[in-house]
């Protein structure tokens, strides 16, 4: 007998299979037991009839609690009114575990109760469904990544200074000397970038924000590629496809979850290249005729994002911020050179930037001045002016941020669903 998932049973038509799961729910009318099993692939229907199975089955069915662990054995049969198209008929049942009392009921819960759970609320369908479709943009990136040629390089988490700047570290002892947790990898990648020619990382990055927005985690998940001899524009059609792919592979796969969320399609449907594009200064003049003025040098917040990205079907690409909203490694353009060389790709639907890039100083002299201008102490970036000391290239990069890719994919209300263990300005339980 073959033991299947729940996505599998449609494969077994007509056989007696065996399935492990959880209960999800159950109705009971007399004779028999309706069961709704999830195994984390999906939720099936499991209908135990009493004449069909020995007593000991039939009266674990009927005492399993929600969220008790069950092996059943049973017959898949077509089942038009049921979403998967069929159900399976239970011939025998063992109770593995019988759960106590569960606190996630099948009712309304408050955010705060359901965030101190989060541990038991990721069974519940939408976030099951949410935490696949993570899985699937996760493996999208390195998917295209790998295939484009790009190798995969694991940057520290410990490091000692700042990627993009002093106010947003968390500092911690490095026996007997500060260290802080990463905000990037980007600066490490520079370095194997000239040694491999196109590499990516991937892993967490924290940054000590105090923000309560829909869109911030303190600690987050970002894929980063960077690539030696290659200026702006090729970075941004390298992003335009990764997106691009991304959201067809979701599209591909994920139906079912889509579904469960509720996801409107066309929208994703319409995640086609080109990308639109607008300067910075352009963005300035597009603000002011919708009442959001912002005088020139200040950063985007996220009303002004929401208002240039809801007037699009599809990411946009904001180019030419001013340098000094920018970080210290930020390439200036050689007619403006308040102007950096970097592009904020803004999700539709009022989601925000996932990605920020741009091309990096390549420039020792002009690095060195970055780093005095910004205070940064010299002596813990000797080893990154190493790289333009020994067979500099243009190079540029840009960082992904998986939570916040999710979040617009999905269309979920908060980021916090986007991850399965969020990190908060007061959330750090369980």
């Amino acid at each position: 007998m073959a033991v299947v998932t729940v996505r599998e049973l449609g494969q077994h038509l007509g056989q007696e299979v065996e399935l492990r799961g959880w209960l999800y729910n159950r109705r009971s009318s007399g004779k028999l037991h309706f069961l709704i099993v999830r195994d984390g692939t999906g939720f099936v229907q499991a209908v135990v009839a009493r004449q069909e199975v020995d007593a000991a089955s039939f009266t674990a069915a009927g005492e399993a609690t929600q969220e008790s662990s069950l092996r059943l054995r049973g017959v898949v049969k077509e089942d038009p009114r049921s979403p998967q198209g069929h159900e399976l008929a239970v011939t025998g049942l063992e109770l593995v575990h019988l759960a106590e009392a569960y606190p996630i009921t099948h009712k309304e819960h408050g955010v705060d109760f359901l965030m101190d759970h989060r541990h038991l609320w990721l069974r519940t369908p939408r976030q099951v469904a949410i935490m696949r479709v993570r899985a699937q943009v996760l493996a999208s990136c390195r998917e295209w990544l790998d295939r484009a040629g790009f190798i995969q390089v694991d940057t520290p988490i410990l490091t000692p200074a700042a990627c993009e700047g002093t106010s947003t570290l968390f500092e911690t002892d490095y026996f007997g000397e500060r260290a802080y947790l990463a905000q990037s990898g980007q600066l490490y990648n520079e370095a194997a970038a000239m040694a491999l020619g196109r590499v990516y990382c991937l892993g967490p990055a924290f940054r000590a924000e105090k923000s309560k927005t829909r869109r911030h985690l303190i600690e987050f998940w970002m894929v980063e590629p960077e690539m030696a001899f290659c200026g702006q524009a090729e970075n941004e059609a390298i992003q335009e496809a990764l997106i691009c792919h991304i959201v067809r592979r979701v599209l591909e796969r994920c139906q079912p979850e889509l579904a469960a969320v509720g996801r409107d399609v066309q929208r994703l449907e319409s995640v086609k290249p080109p990308f639109p594009r607008i300067s910075y200064d352009d963005a300035l003049g597009f603000l002011k005729a919708r009442g959001l003025e912002l005088p020139w040098g200040q950063d985007f917040g996220s009303p002004h994002e929401t208002a240039i990205a809801e007037a699009h079907d599809r990411p946009i690409f904001v180019t030419g911020f001013p340098s000094a909203v920018k970080a210290f490694y930020m390439e200036s353009d050689p007619q403006r050179p308040e102007v950096a060389v970097c592009a904020d790709l803004l999700a539709p639907e009022g989601y925000g930037e996932i990605i920020g890039g741009g091309q990096r100083l390549a420039d020792l002299a002009r690095l060195e001045e970055r780093i005095d201008q910004h205070g940064l102490p010299r002596s813990a970036f000797e080893w990154y002016l190493d790289l333009r000391r020994y067979g500099s290239v243009p190079h540029s990069g840009f960082g992904l941020g998986i939570e916040r890719t999710v979040a617009w994919i999905l269309r979920l209300e908060h980021i916090r669903e986007a991850a399965p263990f969020p990190r908060m300005l007061q959330h750090i339980y369980p």
